[in-house]
């Protein structure tokens, strides 16, 4: 006879263990509380006031602009208008930009279903990383909601290229990380990052890594009216010799910044967060934009 604590014992433990187990990989999750944070738009230069809350269940990740109309644009491929210098979502001429640090806290924390009110076009930049988003979620809390998640999985290897950048991704269980960048022409240089990304190692790994940019960007950018919220408080500038603005977090910070906003882009899959949905080993390369 197996001994028992409190009326329960080793059998009925191990099977309630498993069930939270499984409820956790297969259920869907929103936040159990509304948020909210402002900051400016890293390329807008503008203040947006943004307000997260939960969503029922099967109504995915959506942006509602307050300030048009309250439309409502999906975190979904179908909805990408952009992927100049960060990932923009678009529905009926308006636009949410700059979502993929949110997203990525989004999809490392596991949740399903949010709904983010913002009153401008861009999502704040915060500190540049995602790491602000990550601790507002949990702060807001995890809720497991009465429906069961659509699970995506990778079965043959996808190979996708652009000018000088290429990605593969191949069956794998769980979700690793083969990133390579390649900036000559700075003191990033060539930096590799290979990793295996769960809500822990996302949290240590790559949520506190910030955007950044080339010395010789800036004023190509904001002649072109972008990168006008960008400061020392969100961005990091190289030159020839290394950062010219701030220390750095993880001397391969770049590397972990371009993971970052990738994990961000899985969300657009339109499928879950969770770990078993995690299926894809990914390596991929980039050598020009930052």
């Amino acid at each position: 006879m197996g001994k028992r604590a409190n009326g329960v014992n080793g059998d009925q433990r191990r099977l309630s263990r498993s069930d939270s187990t499984r409820d956790r990989l297969f259920r869907q999750q929103t936040i159990r509380r509304s948020t909210a944070i402002s900051g400016v738009g890293i390329h807008t230069g503008k203040e947006t006031n943004l307000r997260i809350l939960p969503a029922p269940a099967g109504s995915g990740i959506r942006f509602r602009r307050i300030d048009a109309g309250n439309v409502e644009v999906r975190a979904e491929v179908k909805d990408v208008s952009s992927l100049e210098l960060a990932t923009t979502l678009g529905r009926d001429d308006v636009t949410v930009s700059t979502v993929e640090h949110l997203l990525a806290a989004v999809y490392a924390l596991g949740i399903d279903n949010l709904v983010v009110e913002l009153d401008g076009p861009e999502v704040p930049i915060l500190d540049g990383s995602a790491m602000p988003y990550l601790l507002l979620l949990q702060a807001a809390g995890i809720r497991r909601q009465n429906a069961e998640r659509r699970i995506l999985a990778m079965t043959s290897v996808l190979e996708f290229k652009r000018g000088d950048k290429w990605l593969r991704a191949s069956p794998y269980p769980g979700l690793r990380f083969d990133y390579t960048i390649d900036f000559a022409d700075c003191a990033v240089g060539r930096q590799r990052l290979q990793l295996e990304v769960d809500q822990r190692s996302f949290e240590r790994e790559l949520a506190p890594a910030r955007t950044f940019c080339r010395q010789i960007d800036v004023e190509q950018m904001q002649r072109a009216g972008l990168g006008l919220g960008g400061s020392v408080d969100n961005c990091i500038v190289f030159d020839e010799r290394g950062a010219v603005n701030t220390d750095l977090r993880f001397a391969d910070e770049p590397v972990r910044h371009k993971a970052l906003d990738a994990v961000g882009d899985f969300t657009l899959l339109g499928g879950p967060s969770g770990a078993t949905s995690r299926s894809c080993a990914v390596a991929t390369s980039s050598t020009t934009s930052c």
